[in-house]
């Protein structure tokens, strides 16, 4: 009987130290929000990519918690102006920063 409750009370620790590292902070991201933030950068590259105006190869893409960072080089300020515009349309985005240089 004691072995058990000595059982019980290594698994209930065991899950609550598991649940608490998957929980996000402040500076870190929890997993469901890493694979988030992980489709958000693959939806804004691939619209960039299909923008024409636009060389994405020069174009970085960063997420953190729904906030995408661009940076990298434009031809452009109009070029800098779409890039921000396209990101701004992908669902889940909730602000862009613009770290863009133009050339």
């Amino acid at each position: 009987m004691k072995q058990l409750k000595y059982f019980s009370t290594f698994f209930l620790t065991l899950m609550l130290v598991s649940f608490l590292g998957c929980a996000s902070t402040g500076k870190q991201e929890g997993t469901g929000e890493y694979i988030d933030d992980s489709v958000i950068t693959t939806k804004v590259k691939a619209a960039i990519f299909n923008e024409p105006s636009l060389k994405s190869t020069e174009i970085n893409v960063e997420t953190f918690k729904g906030v995408v960072q661009l940076s990298g080089f434009v031809s452009s300020a109009m070029d800098k102006n779409k890039a921000v515009e396209v990101a701004r349309s992908i669902k889940g985005v909730t602000s862009v920063k613009d770290d863009m240089r133009i050339k």
